[in-house]
């Protein structure tokens, strides 16, 4: 007697649903009024922390350490701090990122002078620590004076013997605590002067404000800044790194994204509900990809981040057989997501601003990108020269270089130092870029022009418009430059991606 096949587990398996990727669908364009400038690409990464791009750099140890996430805050989008660092390492570069654009330099970092110091000692203080004028204070912090460059110029009656308080300016202009920026500018341009120090009640020192550092504030109007104005940041901590989690925390940061390579593991999602009570800054879990995954834990996560095996150096689904086209995957995942109010990221896959708009449409409302941004300036990679080209170190966290770092728990639990590694990623180099600026310009130019087509202004709205249409093998080749020697690459443009 036959099998009935819908009682054969065997026969089950073969109905294999499809599942597609970026480069499997277009935007379907439509009627539109929207020109790109107008496009807002503001959006939520978690429940309670908005961005003005919806674009993070990856927590990879080749991407992201402090000067890239200063660089993604100052131009709106979120930096995610690698893991492969002490959890000392973490809260410094946690506080690097929220003092880099205060407008106050705190005491602790401000350089200062004593009065009887000789000229020539803080001419050369000065000089290395590459300001041009410090206060001068006595031992209780009291501030007698400021002394700067014009001070102590050759032509002055000042030898480099004499003491600092000979030269010094003690007519000083000082502020309150409570001075905000505009006020602090309108002292300066009153008064000639660069620098104004913070003091408070009994004119001690606590910090120190400067017209270079106002200006700098103004020039980054569309950072990314919390309820204080300091520059967002987010973190990546273990499922069962407590530890970093609450230190991360409490220095200041405002995203935690549990790092995992598979959070649908009911381990790690007991571990991500207990870190999430412990600590004030937003949670986000990953990574997923199923519509399973995401209504496990929606119920307490604060945004959910989407991709197995989609990156560049990654070699999940190589090696393990397992993992889901980030298209199919993401759609899954915002299906249950987005009606919880649960913001979702795309993590992985992207090489143009195209699959990024695609990302967004599929019902991301962020994607997260590592190799783009790995041949930047502000990446931590060296740069290197091969046949006369320039690129810069990229690496996966499930490499083994990563996982001898100490990231090896995210792919093989409890390697012991002697234990050979089962990696899921590669180590490789990325062509060197330049300025990570230039890199978001054109891939928020890009995501702009997409919503263009579509005819939306903003995120919410584009995700209610965008339509999908399937593209053939030959769609896909017709997509590209074809039929002509490229001589010169356009900047958002390689056909090596």
């Amino acid at each position: 007697m036959a099998k009935d096949a819908d009682s054969d587990p065997f026969s089950a398996k073969l109905r294999v649903p499809e599942a597609l990727t970026f480069d499997d669908v277009l935007l379907r364009p439509m009627e539109s009024r929207v020109e790109p400038d107008d496009a807002d690409v503001a959006t939520r990464v978690s429940r309670n922390v908005t961005l003005n791009i919806p674009v993070l750099s990856a927590a990879m140890d080749t991407v992201t350490e402090a000067e890239m996430a200063i660089g993604m805050a100052r131009n709106g989008g979120l930096g995610v701090l690698h893991r492969n660092m002490t959890v000392e390492e973490t809260t410094a570069q946690v506080e690097a990122v929220k003092r880099a654009d205060e407008l106050f330099i705190r005491r602790e970092d401000v350089v200062t002078a004593s009065p009887t110091q000789t000229v020539r000692e803080v001419d050369e203080l000065m000089e290395r620590a590459g300001v041009s004028g410090a206060p001068v204070v006595d031992d209780d912090d009291t501030v007698l004076g400021i002394i700067s460059g014009t001070d102590i110029r050759p032509f002055l009656e000042v030898g480099e013997s004499d003491q600092v308080r000979e030269a010094m300016t003690d007519e000083v202009i000082t502020a309150t605590t409570d001075v905000t920026a505009r006020e602090a500018l309108e002292l300066m341009y009153d008064h000639k002067i660069e620098r104004v120090p913070i003091v408070d009640d009994d004119e001690h020192l606590v910090g120190l404000v400067t017209m270079q550092g106002i200006l700098q504030r103004r020039e980054h109007e569309e950072a990314a800044r919390d309820d204080e104005g300091r520059l967002r940041v987010g973190v990546a901590v273990g499922p069962f790194e407590d530890e970093r989690a609450v230190a991360a925390d409490e220095a200041g940061a405002d995203v935690l994204f549990i790092d995992c390579a598979h959070a649908h593991n009911m381990n790690v999602l007991d571990s991500a509900r207990a870190i999430k009570e412990e600590v004030d800054a937003d949670v986000v879990v990953g990574n997923i990809g199923t519509r399973e995954a995401a209504e496990a834990c929606v119920d307490f996560a604060d945004g959910v981040k989407v991709g197995i095996g989609p990156g560049s150096i990654c070699t999940t689904r190589v090696v393990t057989g397992a993992g889901m086209p980030q298209i199919t995957a993401v759609s899954e995942v915002a299906d249950v997501a987005a009606p919880e109010g649960v913001p979702v990221i795309a993590d992985g896959g992207i090489r143009y601003s195209g699959d990024a708009i695609k990302a967004i449409a599929a019902g991301a409302d962020v994607v997260m990108l590592g190799s783009y941004f790995a041949g930047t300036d502000e990446a931590p990679g060296r740069v290197i020269t091969m046949n006369g080209k320039k690129y810069k170190q990229y690496r996966g966290m499930g490499s083994v270089g990563a996982m001898r770092s100490g990231g090896g728990d995210r792919y093989l639990k409890d390697a012991d130092e002697g234990e050979e590694f089962v990696p899921e990623g590669v180590e490789a180099a990325t062509p060197y870029k330049g300025t990570l600026a230039s890199e978001l310009h054109q891939l928020v130019g890009g995501m702009k022009s997409g919503m263009g087509y579509v005819g939306a202004e903003s995120i919410p709205g584009f995700k209610q418009r965008a339509r999908f249409v399937r593209v053939s093998a030959a769609g896909q080749t017709e997509g590209h430059p074809h039929d002509v020697m490229i001589t010169d690459e356009a900047p958002n443009y390689s056909p090596d991606q």
